[in-house]
């Protein structure tokens, strides 16, 4: 392991986690959700608190601060006995909420943190594609469920796989083929020269794609366009970060398809 993914903050995110539950093992059985006795500490009081005032604008009255409190502990009451019951199980709903919710933990120093305009300048750089005014990709592509699928095509199988997507898009923008294909399909779009083809995959399966023509736009200076560039570098190193925890996660499994 090295320096540099020590200093991550994603890395402190994952550690810091291994070590809670460590310390949860060392200290005897983890907490059972469907104990029957619930303390609101001093801290989750003020957390309440601070959650009201971000959304209200200011401080709660007493008598708020105790619907606050109240509304707490009938979730809490509900979640433990729902977990006691087995209710999150087999659920899909619970499951991709959970889910989400590690996703959200892994990138969420990604989305808050304060960003310099060297950083966006560097980002603005190795991704003209994303902000040049102007430019435009006329392209066909031909759709396929997975890259197995694409293997045999270009073995000699002419399936056909339709799906409700364009055949071909003519001086498409970037955001419109991202709009249309995903971030991924329209990334490497951007980065092909013209007159090539690629098998690119996208968030639908893969595609055999062939730009047939690019027309170059002109780049706007970062002081022109930085909430665009900041969105976006937020978003790319947000899911860069999901994907980067969810690699270290599953090494830590043994995983068989059967």
């Amino acid at each position: 392991m090295s320096g540099n993914w020590l200093r991550d903050p994603l890395a402190h995110f994952l550690i810091a986690g291994a070590a809670i539950w460590g310390l949860l093992a060392l200290m005897g059985d983890p907490v059972d959700p469907a104990e029957r006795s619930i303390t609101l500490t001093r801290e989750q009081q003020a957390g309440l608190a601070l959650g009201f005032e971000r959304t209200m604008g200011r401080p709660p009255t007493d008598a708020e601060l105790d619907a606050q409190i109240e509304r707490w502990l009938r979730e809490e009451v509900l979640y433990r006995e729902a977990l006691r019951l087995g209710l999150d199980q087999g659920d899909p709903v619970v499951r991709r909420r959970l889910a989400a919710k590690m996703d959200e933990l892994a990138s969420a120093e990604a989305e808050t943190a304060a960003v310099s305009d060297t950083v966006l300048a560097r980002w603005l750089q190795d991704h003209p594609g994303r902000f040049a005014e102007g430019e435009r990709f006329t392209f066909s592509q031909r759709y396929f469920p997975d890259e197995d699928a694409m293997t045999r095509y270009l073995k000699g199988d002419e399936r056909d796989y339709s799906i409700s997507l364009p055949a071909r898009m003519e001086r498409a923008t970037y955001d419109e083929v991202k709009a249309v294909f995903g971030s991924e399909f329209a990334e490497q779009i951007a980065a092909m020269r013209e007159g090539r083809n690629a098998q690119l995959p996208s968030g639908f399966g893969w595609h055999i794609v062939d730009l047939e023509e690019r027309e170059e736009g002109r780049p706007k200076p970062l002081e022109e366009i930085r909430e665009r560039v900041e969105d976006d570098w937020r978003s790319s190193t947000a899911a860069a970060r999901r994907d980067q925890a969810f690699d270290v996660l599953r090494e830590a499994y043994r995983i068989e398809v059967e």
